[in-house]
């Protein structure tokens, strides 16, 4: 069950993924697209907005002077036709025969009559067109009388004004007669041709959207045009760096575009020859290697023998060996053993390069089996065991001689004494989350979820000495392969293999091996080992699943 949560996980997370990845494909896209219909609504505004106020201008200034034409022109034949001090009755019958003319306006005129009185005629009657209807500054225009000048003939003149009432607009003009008379005002609505130049706004509007969509259109069939290429060109370079060395791309013209895909072709093809050659020599290295090491085993168990020959002799009184030459026989002794440890460690080193190692598990108490290490190596002395017996672990007792060997053995010589090994376990997901229960109920449901589940968890190894630590500048290096902080440490016996070899033997469990200083001195190796292998194993393979069924194929 958390096995298969855990895959749709990873699935869940690959999907993401796939969208964030397939966003930032289009993201240019994108970007094109909306730099095109920026482009079209700025130019489509800029020429629709021109040609809505050229428009606007040409009708209302075309209807505008018709309009004060006419009434110009009423006013000489009708309001010039009246006395100079008309009736009100008068007034209003002339109002009426000039609002009869072609261009249908309203008329409101204003004089004195012969009692001296201000009369008023409207052709639109007592609740029509008034005096109070047009602008204070237009009347004061009309008013005003000009000074007669040689570019200006006449005192009044006619004057216009666009006023907008109830969103209605209007036209007021006013004049006043030469020579005395009525002072005429009318009143002219231009809603009609509001309503013409609303069409046309609305029709210019239609027009820039069309624009616009067409323009996105085009952006789109245009970034599709030129983007195509580069996704192509996008998904072999991720095809090359999965390892498919021969991805290449189709080429066709002579563009820019065609010139970068050739140019990845044969970098393609470089770098698969490249990686060819790398991967031929690595091989012949590594035959090399296993070569040399399997044909130095013959002789060296031959000098083997030889020297444990001599070894008794050394160790047996009265023997013949001379003692000017025991130093020297000595020598030989130690140093054939440590040349038949480096061709053991070359050859372990070779099966892990080669991807042939391989465990064979079984399932032992890990304090026995940390026991027995000691025990064999004669450190009983010399090491510190913190290990409660019963944690039991399903793993390669080989390889995990092989990890303690070289963790104790490296302590023991770089280190200072004591060295301690402590072991402890760390529970996995299943086992957490008990609750606040009582202390024997919660003991009894750690009791079950382990007996559930025993692979769950992980067994710690920490072994630890008392020297003066590790540099820093030495902890990134301690599992590289015949790496020695000879500046640091005294000279090492050993092949500079063996913490490499050690970490490699923890991979294969699915574990780790960590190096640090401890605060209270000396070095702290950390070792992370599933209590299960061969259910991690597992568990890696249903997480793999559980991704590929979640993600589907790409």
């Amino acid at each position: 069950m958390t096995q298969e949560h855990q895959g749709g996980g990873r699935g869940w997370s690959a999907a993401r993924k796939g969208v964030w990845s397939r966003l930032r494909l289009t993201s240019l896209r994108l970007r094109l697209v909306v730099v095109f219909g920026l482009v079209a609504l700025t130019a489509a505004v800029s020429a629709s907005g021109i040609a809505y106020w050229l428009n606007r201008e040409s009708v209302l200034t075309r209807t505008q002077d018709a309009v004060l034409r006419d009434f110009e022109k009423e006013m000489q034949n009708h309001a010039g036709a009246l006395p100079e001090h008309p009736t009100q009755d008068e007034l209003q019958r002339t109002a009426g025969q000039m609002a009869n003319s072609s261009q249908r306006f309203t008329v409101l005129l204003v004089a004195e009559n012969p009692e001296g009185q201000t009369v008023y005629g409207s052709s639109g009657g007592l609740n029509g067109f008034s005096l109070g209807d047009v602008p204070e500054s237009l009347r004061e225009a009309v008013a005003e009388r000009q000074k007669i000048t040689a570019g200006n003939k006449y005192p009044h003149h006619l004057y216009w004004q666009r006023i907008v009432e109830d969103d209605t607009p209007y036209l007021v003009a006013g004049t006043k007669l030469i020579g005395g008379g009525a002072t005429g005002y009318m009143l002219k609505s231009l809603e009609p041709e509001a309503k013409d130049l609303g069409s046309l706004a609305w029709s210019l509007g239609i027009a820039t959207g069309l624009a616009l969509i067409g323009s996105a259109l085009l952006a789109h069939a245009a970034a599709t045009t030129v983007l195509k290429p580069v996704q192509r060109l996008g998904t072999a370079a991720r095809r090359l760096g999965e390892g498919k060395l021969d991805t290449r791309l189709r080429v066709s013209g002579t563009d820019e575009l065609a010139d970068l895909s050739r140019t990845f072709n044969k970098a393609a093809e470089a770098l698969e020859k490249r990686v060819a050659d790398m991967a031929a020599r690595d091989e012949a290295s590594r035959r090399f290697v296993a070569d040399m090491s399997h044909e130095l085993r013959t002789p060296l168990t031959a000098i083997t023998a030889v020297t444990e020959v001599l070894e008794e002799e050394l160790e047996f009184e009265g023997g013949g060996i001379d003692p000017m030459i025991q130093p020297a026989v000595r020598l030989v002794v130690s140093e054939t053993r440590r040349l038949n440890d480096l061709v053991e460690n070359l050859m372990e080193v070779t099966r892990f390069d080669a991807g042939t190692a391989r465990l064979v598990l079984d399932d032992v108490d890990v304090a026995d089996q940390i026991t027995a290490c000691i025990d064999a190596r004669a450190w009983l002395d010399a090491v510190e065991l913190d290990a409660a017996r019963g944690i039991h672990a399903r793993i390669d007792p080989r390889r995990l001689d092989v990890i303690l060997a070289n963790l104790i053995g490296n302590a023991l010589k770089h280190g200072g004494s004591p060295v301690r090994v402590s072991v402890r376990e760390e529970p996995g997901e299943g086992t957490e989350g008990v609750g606040a229960v009582g202390a024997a109920e919660g003991a009894e449901v750690a009791d079950e979820t382990e007996a559930a589940d025993p692979s769950d968890g992980t067994v710690v190894i920490q072994v630890r000495d008392h020297g003066p630590g590790i540099p820093e500048e030495v902890l990134p290096h301690v599992f590289d392969r015949f790496y020695k902080a000879s500046a640091s440490r005294p000279r090492s016996e050993g092949s500079g293999l063996g913490l490499s070899i050690a970490l490699e033997n923890a991979h294969i469990h699915g574990g780790e091996i960590t190096a640090a200083n401890s605060p209270e001195g000396g070095a702290v190796f950390t070792l992370r080992l599933p209590r299960d292998v061969s259910a991690a194993e597992s568990g890696e393979k249903a997480g793999d699943a559980g991704t590929k069924g979640a993600g589907g194929d790409t």
